[in-house]
């Protein structure tokens, strides 16, 4: 319709350098003559190396390898494969199968553990589900690896406690008094839209258009029985979330119910054990749940807790040992309770199990602080030769610890006021001092290098695995770093 003149195209700018410069050749089109070997893509001591020369070498794969049961169908993905894009992924902090699957196309070191081939992130998924407890179990050998270089000496361990978010929102968490009201009401509706339900279809039947009116008059259509299922799908949920709150507060009730009994016995010289069983079903019978105890819809095994920042979030908590000598974690769990108190005992005895050394020194903080824990430590100095130095209270961020008292100790004094009295002399406040340095550390490795403050996995046991690979992933890097590529020759050893 118009006219318009043609446009001159344009010839490249000439490029020249200042001089009359020779540079190195360079032509993206090139064809490769040989084709290119990724083993001279990544420097010597890379610590993809590492990985691969570990899962090949020293690793036990036989609980994985044993998982597979069935000879027929497609056959998978190598087992060793797997585990170096899962060593070397939590490792570096790339925990997402997604966000793996995208490494495999554009970094060279996942190419070069996945020899170029590219698992989907299904595959990923699937595997890292399916082998979950073996992949567990590579905590208790990279501790075990550690130990053989002599990374471990189990003369001062530090114990405690971070929350890590789960795999849900705390939005999708609801108390057990709106649990309640919602129930009614959904009854309510459920009960209403069935008695519509029966009316239209009594409607339908009696002027015999049926076939062309089912769930409706003059055309107009209702969709009672997908609003009746949505409901009754939702109140399904409500259900159980509401036997789960129930259900735990009849077990907590036992065991408070139980405990004191056996205080009450131990003090009387008894020792009844069915009256003791009876008034734990007693308390379980009355027992009956907070109105804003929660249950989470996504994750039920995960909690609202409270983290160091002072937030509430959907959470576990997770636990850990972790050796001074060169910060190996000893033992690690995760519970769904937000207090430390519960695990002082079970966790350092996962500690002896895991090493087979009880550790000459224990420090912990005043979490961890309860009548019964300093019972269980003044025992467990008799028993085991482990001192404990355990915080009875938290200082403020500007205030020092009392000088300790000078004389004897009073024979009135308490468990907790011995305690008190024992950090506050010389070698306690040094050995105390050292409780940040040892185990603080390692909790912000984890958070920053191994991405490690949101589990993926949902359910306690998915919490637990996941929480554990990430401490088997922090004691490998921990080797790397100490013995590096040379040092797998000894651990193959």
């Amino acid at each position: 319709m118009f006219e318009v003149e043609p446009v001159e195209k344009r010839q490249p700018q000439d490029c020249s350098a200042g001089v009359d410069k020779r540079f190195r050749a360079f032509d993206p089109h090139q064809v490769l003559l040989l084709p290119p070997s990724l083993d001279d893509w990544l420097p010597q001591d890379h610590l993809a190396r590492f990985v691969a020369d570990l899962v090949d070498d020293v690793l036990d794969l036989g609980p994985v390898r044993a998982n597979y049961i069935e000879k027929r169908g497609y056959p998978p993905y190598d087992p060793r494969l797997m585990l170096r894009l899962l060593i070397y992924g939590y490792t570096t902090g790339v925990r997402s199968s997604r966000a793996i699957e995208r490494k495999l196309a554009d970094d060279i070191a996942f190419r070069f553990l996945a020899a170029d081939q590219a698992p989907d992130f299904r595959s990923i998924s699937r595997f890292r589900r399916r082998h979950l407890d073996a992949l567990a179990d590579l905590f208790a050998q990279s501790l075990h690896l550690a130990t053989k270089l002599g990374m471990v000496k189990m003369g001062r361990v530090a114990l405690d406690g971070t929350k890590l978010e789960a795999n849900a929102s705390k939005h999708k968490a609801m108390s057990y008094g709106r649990l309640v009201d919602k129930e009614e009401r959904i009854e309510a509706e459920i009960a209403a839209l069935e008695a519509t339900a029966a009316a239209l279809l009594a409607n339908v039947e009696a002027t015999d258009t049926a076939e062309d009116q089912t769930f409706g008059i003059d055309g107009k259509d209702v969709d009672l029985p997908g609003e009746l299922d949505r409901r009754e799908k939702r109140l399904a949920k409500l259900q159980a979330a509401r036997a789960q709150i129930e259900a735990e507060a009849a077990d907590k009730a036992r065991e408070h119910a139980k405990d004191k009994e056996r205080r009450r016995q131990e003090r009387a010289g008894a020792g009844d054990e069915q009256a003791v069983t009876d008034a734990g079903h007693t308390a379980a019978a009355k027992a009956r749940p907070k109105p804003k105890a929660q249950a989470n819809f996504t994750d039920p095994d995960s909690r609202i807790m409270k983290n160091s920042a002072g937030a509430y979030i959907q959470a576990y908590n997770a636990q850990a040992v972790v050796d001074a000598e060169h910060q190996v974690i000893t033992a690690a769990d995760v519970t769904t309770n937000p207090s430390d108190a519960l695990n002082y005992t079970t966790m350092l005895d996962q500690s002896a199990v895991n090493t087979g050394v009880h550790p000459k020194q224990a420090l912990v903080d005043a979490g961890y602080c309860s009548e019964i824990n300093l019972e269980a430590a003044k025992e467990r100095q008799r028993a085991c030769g482990t001192d404990t130095f355990m915080a009875t209270g938290r200082l403020a961020h500007d205030e020092q610890v009392p000088p300790a008292p000078r004389g004897r100790i009073p024979a009135s004094a308490t468990l907790k006021e011995r305690m008190a009295r024992k950090l506050r002399t010389r070698p306690g406040k040094a050995a105390y001092s050292r409780r940040k340095v040892i185990v603080e550390p390692v909790f912000g490795q984890i958070m920053t290098c191994h991405n490690g403050r949101q589990l993926l996995l949902r359910g306690e046991d998915g919490a637990r695995g996941g929480w554990r690979l990430l401490a088997a992933c922090h004691n490998l890097r921990k080797i790397f770093r100490h013995a590096g590529t040379a040092g797998l020759a000894t651990l193959a050893g």
